[in-house]
C-alpha cells in the first residue's frame, strides 16, 4: 500500500482538548481502519506541527476520505505528503531516465 506522511495541527478547539488527543487518535485509528487506512507510528510533537504519522492507504481518494471525516470533526487540520519507500524510489528514478 502507498505510505503517506501526515502532519497534523490542532484547531483552537483540539487545543482546547488536549487532554482527548491519545483518546481521539484511538477513535480515528478505528475509523481509519474501517476504510482500509493504518496508522503505521504517530509522534505527538514539538516545532511546526503538532502531531506527525505514517499512514499507509489503499489510494489517495482513500487517505483524503478519511482524514476529512476525522477533520471534520473541527479538532485537527492535516497537511499530507507521499512518502516513497527506497525501492520505491528506485522505480521513480528509473522511470525519470
Amino acid at each position: 500500500m502507498p505510505t503517506y506522511i501526515a502532519l497534523i495541527d490542532w484547531t483552537d478547539q483540539g487545543v482546547r482538548n488536549f487532554k482527548d488527543s491519545v483518546d481521539r487518535y484511538e477513535a480515528a485509528q478505528s475509523q481509519m481502519r474501517s476504510i482500509g487506512v493504518e496508522f503505521r507510528d504517530i509522534y505527538w510533537t514539538l516545532g511546526a506541527h503538532d502531531i506527525v504519522s505514517v499512514v499507509e492507504a489503499p489510494d489517495d481518494e482513500t487517505l483524503a476520505a478519511g482524514l476529512l471525516a476525522v477533520a471534520g470533526q473541527g479538532s485537527i487540520r492535516t497537511t499530507t505528503l507521499r512518502a516513497f519507500s527506497a525501492n520505491e524510489m528506485r522505480g521513480v528514478i528509473s522511470k525519470a531516465g
